[in-house]
């Protein structure tokens, strides 16, 4: 079959795009930018990217008119606390008129459960996403999931977050409301298991796990599965503001996710009975057996995607090209070169930049830095990145967002998304000479811009000329 992947990379994209392809399927990826889909050459070679805004008016042409089925992957949850409703059912409407004037049969939607009589903004939007693709011309199915657990997903980062760090924790009492979560690998065999499955056109499907928790419980099997316990003392009083501000600042997640999350979760998310399980064969593994596959992923490397690389979970707003060009006027710079003997290591360390890793010298700096940036409202340190030794163009790397990863020319370019009073851009040059280049450049705004420039200049001293001597260095 020739399938529409569209947002392809995002976290579910980005998980259900080797599957379909090793089903022997035809793949068409639509991103909003084809530098940011975060596949290797390979995989490149075997599939066909479109670039395409369904919250634009143009691209009336780009979708191949032989597509047989379409995945609707659009969400806008993390992009705003206050028009997201709105931008996904424009979204919604745009795909259906592009759609229209193809040969496709089938469009399979990932929402979330919208079984109880009151709905969060979150769920509101996505029963509203359903009701206009029932209109477009196509047969729809609709799988409407919770709380998905897996490598690298809002939900478990947020869990991992939590007892990692607070083994005793004062909790909200929405954390005593029931859900009922599913492993990204069952998943992955819902979504795949409806595709061109006649018994579920025009059907929509609650899919969950076999056990039925609370938030609470669900911490506390976490720290089970990992060894240690987890206190939670409940207490009424944490207004869900003030939960908004206690998950923004505990874990990874940006602010406009944390106020969405929490909004959903003072809702009871449990599946509704239905025999899809029956249809495909399928026996979903319980909340613990995910989270231990989850950890098999995070310990082998081998995690396909995070939410924390989605260019909302920063400061990007639109493409990356508007920053790829490093202005050479009205910039501050710090320039730093070093003569290497191996260039191979020195780029393997390059690309090792960050996380785990850290930045090769005063890593505690670094940490303050983030500190500081996450208590100004900015993304801080706990984004890390999703592989250690991969990058590609859009990732997260700590708070910085990566605009060119060019290994074939040596060459890496990084954007901040930290608070800064201008902007700044940190590049890594390897050149034909063996020479290891260093730049960072800052454009102020304003003079608030400059004295924070020079104010930092002793520190940049020793920060800069460690960080290329060490990533010369190290082994």
């Amino acid at each position: 079959m020739k399938i529409l992947l569209t947002g392809a990379n995002g976290y579910i994209g980005m998980r259900l795009l080797p599957h379909l392809l090793e089903e022997g399927h035809e793949i068409v990826c639509a991103v909003r930018d084809k530098n940011r889909l975060a596949v290797d050459e390979e995989t490149k070679r075997h599939i066909t990217i479109i670039e395409i805004d369904f919250l634009q008016d143009k691209h009336n042409d780009v979708i191949p008119k032989d597509i047989d089925a379409a995945y609707y992957l659009i969400h806008s949850m993390t992009s705003s606390t206050s028009d997201f409703d709105k931008k996904e059912a424009a979204s919604a409407k745009k795909f259906n008129e592009l759609i229209a004037s193809t040969n496709i049969q089938q469009v399979i939607y990932l929402s979330g459960m919208v079984n109880h009589d009151q709905l969060s903004k979150h769920l509101s939007s996505r029963k509203r996403v359903e009701d206009i693709l029932y209109e477009g011309n196509f047969k729809l199915t609709v799988l409407r999931a919770g709380i998905i657990v897996g490598s690298g997903s809002s939900s478990f980062e947020i869990i991992r977050d939590l007892c990692e760090k607070l083994p005793f924790m004062i909790t909200p009492k929405w954390v005593l409301t029931k859900t009922q979560p599913l492993a990204i690998r069952d998943v992955m065999l819902f979504l795949t298991g409806v595709l061109g499955n006649t018994k579920c056109y025009n059907q929509s499907f609650d899919i969950g796990g076999p056990d039925i928790l609370t938030y609470k419980q669900m911490l506390e099997r976490y720290g089970k599965v990992r060894g240690f316990k987890v206190h939670l003392i409940t207490v009424p009083v944490m207004t869900p503001r003030l939960s908004s501000y206690w998950l923004f600042f505990v874990t990874s997640t940006s602010y406009k996710l944390a106020v969405n999350l929490v909004d959903s979760m003072k809702m009871e998310v449990v599946a509704r009975n239905n025999n899809l399980q029956k249809i495909l064969n399928i026996t979903p593994i319980s909340y613990e057996e995910a989270i231990k596959l989850a950890f098999k992923k995070i310990e082998q490397n081998t995690v396909i995607s995070s939410w924390k690389d989605s260019m909302i979970s920063g400061r990007f707003k639109k493409s990356l090209n508007k920053y790829i060009k490093v202005p050479e006027y009205g910039v501050l710079k710090d320039a730093q070169q070093l003569a290497i003997k191996n260039p191979d290591q020195v780029l393997e360390n390059i690309w090792k930049i960050g996380g785990s890793t850290g930045w090769y010298y005063g890593n505690w700096m670094w940490r303050i830095r983030g500190l500081l940036d996450k208590a100004s409202g900015g993304v801080g340190l706990r984004r890390g990145r999703t592989h250690p030794n991969k990058i590609y163009a859009g990732d997260a790397l700590d708070f910085w967002r990566v605009l060119l990863a060019d290994k074939e020319h040596k060459r890496l370019l990084l954007f901040a998304e930290m608070r800064l009073p201008g902007e700044a851009w940190l590049e890594f040059t390897i050149d034909d000479n063996n020479i290891l280049h260093q730049t960072a450049t800052f454009r102020p705004k304003g003079l608030w811009g400059r004295l924070y420039w020079y104010s930092l200049i002793p520190f940049h001293y020793f920060i800069f000329a460690g960080m290329i001597r060490n990533i010369a260095n190290y082994k």
